[in-house]
């Protein structure tokens, strides 16, 4: 609904028809948009065994494969160090899209991602918008990572200094809207030793346990289990991350208003190129709300988010590369990085 809107106040903004139609067209201009699917092979069956009285038993944990379906629109110029490919399969995933500034002035990414994982389904996104100007630059962003147990969306405001040399900084605002990170649902469960009553949690969210015939059913009648290990190993797990996400669904997300300072580098030659880009938040508004993390770190927080490409030919035959990106964000720390060592014989 909300990118409906966006649309309807962008068209409702053209003076003219005729001049409706251009921006639209610039807008689009350059820009690529991609359907694909992609699937393969994921985690072997893996039994487990159990030995009730004197027979021995077993279940299979099946994991069907792993597939993937994406659908999205991206207007990003390539910086020099990056190559071409003849088509997008939705698998790309340059780590220059995290940088502060582009090579273009206005930048997007729309995408949408339907995937199983190692059996589990998610539904990822991954929007911005980037405008960039030599004295200063916006963004709006919203990610959503399932793999990753990540989902916020973003803004930020900054003034750029040296904004037209390899080297500049920025100073200004960034705005985040998320759930109530740092809020544990299992806090009331717990005990003084660190464990977990998780057999009454369980009753209480409507299973049944019936131990002298080893039958455990799911509030539906479903028999989950027919031993302790497959119910402890297993069920469990399922049982607590369910609890966790409904009392985390049931709460509003919170704003976070917070103070950035960044700085973006990019130098490249056809044998060496280094791009970096950081953003440090040492500063974080609270509002008194019952759920600000502030709560429960007790004051205030670093929050900070950085990415490095390097790459080196060190002759026409040896190459070596780094790339990666890093975020910590409240409790969540999310990465990637690759590095290599390429050498091509003639």
């Amino acid at each position: 609904m909300r990118y409906i809107i966006i649309l309807l106040v962008f068209l409702a903004s053209c003076a003219s028809p005729k001049e409706c139609c251009s921006q639209i067209k610039k807008t689009f201009k350059f820009s690529t948009f991609y359907v694909a699917t992609n699937g393969g092979t994921s985690l072997s069956d893996q039994d487990i065994y159990s030995v009730n009285g004197s027979t021995l038993d077993y279940d299979t944990i099946l994991t069907p494969y792993d597939y993937s379906l994406t659908m999205g629109i991206r207007k990003i110029q390539r910086f020099q160090y990056e190559g071409s490919t003849p088509f997008k399969d939705g698998t790309e995933a340059s780590f220059s899209d995290a940088a502060n500034v582009g090579r273009s002035p206005f930048e997007y990414l729309f995408e949408v991602d339907y995937k199983r994982q190692e059996g589990v389904e998610y539904f990822d996104q991954h929007h911005f918008l980037r405008y960039v100007k030599p004295k200063w630059f916006t963004k709006v962003e919203y990610i959503k990572d399932g793999f990753a147990d990540i989902e916020y969306f973003e803004s930020t405001q900054r003034l750029r200094l040296n904004g037209k040399k390899k080297l500049s900084f920025n100073i200004g605002a960034v705005q985040r809207l998320a759930e109530p990170y740092g809020y544990d649902p299992l806090e009331d469960w717990t005990m003084a030793t660190g464990d977990i009553h998780y057999t009454q949690l369980a009753i209480q969210e409507g299973y049944n346990i019936d131990v002298y015939n080893n039958e455990y059913k799911d509030p539906s009648g479903n028999v989950v289990a027919t031993s302790s290990d497959v119910w402890n190993q297993v069920v469990i797990p399922t049982v607590l991350e369910n609890y966790v996400d409904k009392k985390r669904n049931e709460l509003d997300n919170q704003w976070q208003h917070s103070f950035v300072i960044g700085f973006d580098f990019y130098h490249y030659k056809k044998s060496f190129w280094l791009h970096s880009w950081g953003n440090f938040m040492p500063y974080h508004y609270d509002d008194g709300g019952q759920y600000s993390y502030h709560n429960f770190v007790d004051g205030q927080w670093y929050d900070y988010s950085g990415g490095l490409i390097f790459g080196y030919k060190l002759n026409k035959n040896l190459g070596l590369f780094i790339e990666g990106k890093y975020n910590k964000y409240w409790t969540k720390e999310w990465y990637d990085f690759k590095c290599g060592i390429n050498y091509v014989i003639f």
